[in-house]
């Protein structure tokens, strides 16, 4: 067990892990194209958005993480402690459906966007991702890819580098970020519920619990309700490692629409779908820099997604079904877990052989979030402000206030979807 000089000596970037991950994560390519699609539609209008989601997205998984360390267990098992078991199976059900969704559609992205870069391959290099990144989660132990997670989120830095390639007004910039201007349409409450549901998403919850649990394992250090002793130090280093991670996710997604905004809000293109369809607008307007950046970022979150789809889906069915689960588990010792990882990736890649417009199934996949996350941050919720389940370790009211607060916006989202 590491001791408190041991742990000031260790680098920052080190510190970094879960929180980092699951931020960056955040910023997939389909969450591109829906940031995409809010800059090039409302130019910086929206750009408060991201403002507001910060505190919430941070609340909520900060939490998640807290209930991994303090017990040891994913959310999943925790769910299971205070609502009945049908709903939580119908819950996971869900998630992994909309998760698979998820990852179709977004290796349609990464292959659309290599396509764009070197002329060929959609398909091709769409497959050659899916099982690169298979293989990686498959047979590369958790303590060695979570290296390899942490640098992939440095592909995101592309969209900061995109903002310097063109003239930006940031007097305007500030000015619709902190007094944007507001037009009370069906279209624009469409957009704000998509960037709160892209934003706020069921699987973050499940991998950034999940990870914790990997981490405490990992160190051997076990759980905070069996090591209270670490408490203090652990739960500083989950709050710094998330609102890292959670700043890091929206500053990106910040700059994604001040990148549209600037570019193609500006020229008039206002009708974005997917987050290859702007880079391909960008070219023209932006240069051939802006447009290889741009591409490279939707490779590159892709690549640091997948394997957060399709693994917070499977801890999540294998904490309910009592599995052996864990990333630094040998396939022989895990195969149900990593059975289900493997699933949902050719699930996802069978979507690009399908009649399926990923547009719509990206639409689906966000109902379907929306019908989840209500429900989970509620469970989640009663499981942080619980001594019964979490002793000491309770959340302090303003995070539970902050929690309850991003369920509040999340069911609104929800109930927005369906609203005609």
């Amino acid at each position: 067990m590491a001791n408190d000089n041991d742990s000031a000596r260790i680098p920052w970037f080190r510190r970094l892990g879960p929180g980092l991950i699951t931020g960056a994560a955040d910023d997939d390519p389909g969450g591109i194209a829906t940031h995409s699609q809010v800059g090039a539609q409302f130019g910086f209008g929206l750009m408060w958005t991201v403002v507001l989601t910060f505190p919430l997205m941070s609340a909520i998984q900060s939490i998640c993480a807290r209930i991994g360390r303090v017990t040891g267990n994913g959310l999943a098992a925790n769910m299971a402690r205070v609502l009945p078991r049908p709903i939580v199976s119908l819950i996971v059900m869900l998630l992994f459906i909309a998760n698979t969704i998820n990852i179709g559609a977004d290796l349609a992205a990464m292959g659309a966007a290599a396509e764009l870069v070197l002329g060929w391959g959609q398909v091709t290099f769409a497959v050659i991702f899916a099982i690169g990144s298979l293989s990686l989660q498959v047979f590369l132990p958790y303590h060695r890819y979570v290296y390899i997670l942490k640098w992939l989120t440095l592909s995101l830095l592309a969209y900061v580098g995109v903002v310097f390639a063109v003239d930006v007004d940031w007097g305007a910039v500030l000015h619709g970020t902190l007094w944007p201007h507001l037009e009370w349409s069906r279209s624009m409450l469409v957009a704000v519920m998509a960037v709160f549901g892209t934003t706020i998403s069921p699987y973050m919850f499940f991998w950034h619990s999940a990870e914790e649990v990997e981490e405490e394992t990992l160190s051997g250090d076990g759980p905070l309700l069996e090591h209270p002793e670490r408490g203090s130090e652990e739960l500083q280093r989950i709050a710094a490692d998330t609102y890292v991670g959670m700043g890091f996710s929206s500053l990106i997604s910040f700059f994604i629409i001040l990148t549209t905004a600037v570019t193609l809000h500006s020229a008039g293109i206002t009708d974005i779908e997917t987050s290859a369809q702007a880079a391909q607008a960008l070219r023209p307007i932006a240069g051939e820099f802006a447009f290889l950046l741009f591409s490279l970022g939707i490779i590159g979150t892709g690549l640091l997604a997948l394997p957060v789809l399709a693994g917070s889906a499977a801890y999540a069915i294998g904490e309910l079904h009592g599995w052996r689960i864990g990333l630094e588990e040998k396939p022989e010792n895990a195969k149900a877990f990593y059975g289900v990882i493997a699933l949902a990736f050719g699930l996802g890649l069978l979507m690009l052989f399908l009649p399926i417009d990923p547009i719509k199934s990206l639409f689906w996949s966000a109902v379907l979030n929306g019908l989840i996350a209500v429900p989970l941050m509620a469970a989640t919720m009663r499981v942080v402000s619980s001594r019964r389940h979490l002793g000491q370790f309770v959340a302090p009211l303003g995070l539970r206030i902050l929690g309850w607060l991003a369920t509040t916006v999340m069911a609104t989202a929800a109930i927005a979807m369906f609203i005609p």
